[in-house]
């Protein structure tokens, strides 16, 4: 059976970091393109970042390039996001999936999905 967890999301001030962790099980983690999404009230599920299987490559929604990194770490089966200078738009709950296709093409075609960790910016 395949798990994603997602854990280290919190409440932080503006102008803080959070590492988010995503440790997957029940698959090929090498296998898999691996991506963050997040979901705000009122707001429909959004791209954050996406990490390729195959090359690494990476690509980032425009409101969070720059400040948020995404890695992965094949050993331990586990994918971060990284968040710098945190701002108030950035709350939400956020998603990590994972995807057999060496592209991404989109959350449609997300194999699999965590349940999310909530992540508040607020002072």
């Amino acid at each position: 059976q395949v798990q994603l967890v997602e854990s280290g999301g919190g409440l932080v001030q503006p102008g803080d970091s959070l590492r988010l962790s995503c440790a997957a099980s029940g698959l090929s983690f090498s296998r898999y393109t691996m991506a963050w999404f997040r979901q705000s009230p009122g707001r429909g599920r959004e791209f954050v970042a996406v990490i390729r299987r195959t090359t690494s490559a990476t690509t980032y929604a425009d409101s969070v390039k720059g400040r948020f990194t995404i890695s992965s770490d094949n050993a331990k089966n586990t994918v971060y996001l990284q968040m710098d200078n945190l701002k108030p738009e950035d709350t939400a709950v956020y998603y990590c999936a994972a995807d057999s296709s060496p592209r991404y093409t989109g959350p449609s075609a997300m194999d699999y999905w965590g349940k999310g960790t909530l992540v508040t910016v607020s002072s």
